[in-house]
């Protein structure tokens, strides 16, 4: 698959996932076909840079397998955290307090190979 084709199966994904919900760069990976490509999410993402919220991509709700903002430095304002918090989710100390009951499966919601 090339990275192009894969980047568009990632915005379309990522845009599936609900408001006030979160997932990982490892679960969209996997979903798409390319588990163990959470760095090719990643890579996916920050190609949008600032431009994400334009492209109605909700980039802010993918965060590392632990629920870290680890892609925090790559928003503009008004950032991540503040992204997260106005869908009601909670963040403390540049992690989503209650991930697991936040967390949004797209193996489970789509299936695999979305």
């Amino acid at each position: 698959m090339k990275n192009e084709d894969a980047y568009e199966r990632v915005y379309a994904l990522v845009r599936m996932i609900p408001r006030g919900r979160v997932t990982s760069y490892g679960a969209v990976a996997a979903a798409i076909g390319t588990k163990g490509g959470a760095r090719l999410v990643g890579w996916a993402l920050n190609q949008l840079g600032g431009e994400a919220r334009r492209h109605d991509v909700p980039a802010h709700r993918v965060l590392n397998r632990n629920g870290l903002l680890s892609g925090r430095h790559h928003f503009g304002p008004p950032g991540m955290q503040a992204l997260l918090e106005a869908e009601g989710i909670e963040v403390n100390g540049d992690q989503v307090v209650e991930f697991d009951r936040l967390y949004w499966d797209p193996l489970k919601e789509v299936g695999p190979t979305f």
